[in-house]
């Protein structure tokens, strides 16, 4: 017997669109601010629709759907996980704020904390930046939490689509403790 399942069985068990729209999302959105690869704009996509994020925010010059090099990495992830794109992300920043929404950064600051040793108020969006620069010091003054990603080699940063995958799904872990999922 294979140990394995094959990708038509996994595909068996996958919902359609029309089904996702009746999975609840978790209190989790994020805000992407300026983050130039379309590659990691797909893969940011993938990991909000696999830990079931309420909403991605795409702002300044980030890419965002349709695009045919964003479709090709987000697999139709793009189609399942609500959207936005707004140019001014303090504008949008400030209106997730106002409606009840904590905003998270996740960025090495001087009064960031380790995200596994943190706690946090759903809901909450969290904030990653260009693969280079990171966020934005205006964008950092914003947000209500900054944490980080313990880092233990030579290099201290992670992919931006990287860092987002992780940081979504330890969101989701630590709300649905707190909720008996």
């Amino acid at each position: 017997m294979r140990i394995k399942r094959t990708n038509d069985e996994l595909k068996a068990d996958r919902p359609t669109l029309e089904e996702v729209s009746f999975i609840s999302r978790l209190p989790i959105s994020i805000l992407v601010e300026n983050v130039r690869s379309v590659h990691n704009v797909g893969s940011i996509f993938r990991s909000a629709d696999g830990f079931g994020a309420s909403k991605i925010y795409l702002t300044g010059y980030t890419a965002y759907p349709p695009r045919d090099d964003l479709h090709k990495t987000a697999l139709g992830a793009e189609e399942s996980v609500p959207w936005e794109y707004h140019e001014d992300t303090i504008k949008i920043a400030k209106r997730i704020k106002s409606s009840g929404q904590n905003l998270v950064l996740i960025e090495q600051t001087h009064s960031s904390s380790n995200i596994y040793t943190s706690d946090y108020n759903f809901p909450l969006c969290f904030i990653v930046g260009n693969e280079v620069s990171g966020v934005s010091e205006e964008l950092a003054r914003l947000a209500d939490t900054h944490i980080e990603l313990p880092m233990r080699g030579v290099k201290q940063s992670l992919n931006v689509s990287v860092a987002t995958g992780i940081v979504g799904y330890e969101f989701s872990r630590q709300f649905n403790i707190e909720n008996k999922r």
